[in-house]
């Protein structure tokens, strides 16, 4: 088993003070691929006692990490995006595949760690503001709360798939 992705030292062009949140990501990457990709459809949906199923918790980490980085970028939130927020918890009609859904989640923990290696440590504590209520944060506190959010969801995912395997 390789080492975990904070043991392995810098990522190039990741600010050290952002290298945390990447390297939490790039373990959520792992680890998505390992405890969903081979999930069935009914696995993937199935909600054991009422616990939310891996295919919500996949859809999630896509959608609520968009829509943080959305707020990162000092942007509002779309229709799209508020329409994607209520329809996170239901599968789609057929069932996608769960590694349809890892390719999705997989690519959006992509776009997060490109855009940390764009990101300049000067915009770092740049006043942004989220939700409706405009709830004041910085730039840093979104992008650390994106990688501590997706991880758990990933924490999540891992149990509810390790249950729906038994």
């Amino acid at each position: 088993m390789p080492a975990e992705p904070w043991l392995c030292g810098p990522i190039e062009g990741i600010s050290p003070i952002l290298m945390p949140a990447a390297h939490a990501l790039l373990q959520a990457q792992q680890d998505i691929e390992q405890y969903a990709s081979d999930l069935t459809p009914d696995q993937l949906w199935y909600e054991p006692n009422g616990v939310p199923s891996v295919g919500y918790h996949l859809r999630h980490i896509d959608g609520s990490s968009d829509r943080l980085l959305t707020y990162a970028k000092g942007e509002a939130l779309s229709v799209a995006q508020f329409a994607f927020l209520k329809a996170e918890g239901s599968p789609e009609s057929p069932l996608p595949t769960a590694s349809e859904l890892v390719v999705v989640a997989q690519k959006r923990i992509a776009a997060l760690i490109e855009f940390l290696r764009l990101t300049p440590d000067e915009n770092l504590f740049s006043e942004r503001f989220v939700g409706r209520a405009k709830l004041s944060t910085n730039v840093i506190g979104l992008l650390f709360h994106i990688a501590e959010h997706t991880q758990r969801h990933v924490g999540s995912l891992i149990v509810v798939s390790k249950i729906v395997r038994s």
